[in-house]
């Protein structure tokens, strides 16, 4: 069977219909890692939470809660606030919030949606 030409006028179709097409999808896919880099951050923040509330929990120093906050999640220090009230003695609560700010570095979709502010905070039994 003989294969039939394309007429002249729908030659190069593909192409140009790749070149709209593939910015869009181009855009979508950055959109997605820098949602996917964003929710990795509030699960890094979270176990920072965790973590400063242990070590507020056994530990009154508060550059030894900054300090577990900062090792146990590999978070920048220079983007994350930590908040901790509530410590009396053993046997009160603790409360820890840490709130750090996750970089949008993204290119071309970081700087549409600019840094996020990610919160979390944790409450635990002072121990000693």
């Amino acid at each position: 069977m003989a294969r039939r030409a394309a007429p002249r006028a729908d030659r190069g179709q593909a192409a140009v219909e790749l070149a709209l097409v593939l910015p869009v999808v181009l855009l979508l896919v950055l959109a997605a890692l820098q949602v996917g880099l964003v929710a990795r951050d509030v699960v890094l923040v979270e176990h920072a939470a965790r973590e400063a509330a242990r070590a507020a929990a056994v530990d009154d120093d508060p550059v030894a809660v900054r300090r577990a906050a900062l090792e146990g999640s590999g978070l920048s220090g220079d983007r994350l606030d930590l908040h901790q009230r509530g410590r009396d003695g053993p046997g009160s609560r603790v409360t820890v919030t840490v709130r750090y700010r996750s970089p949008t570095d993204v290119p071309l979709v970081g700087r549409l949606l600019g840094d996020r502010t990610i919160e979390a905070s944790v409450t635990m039994r002072v121990e000693r």
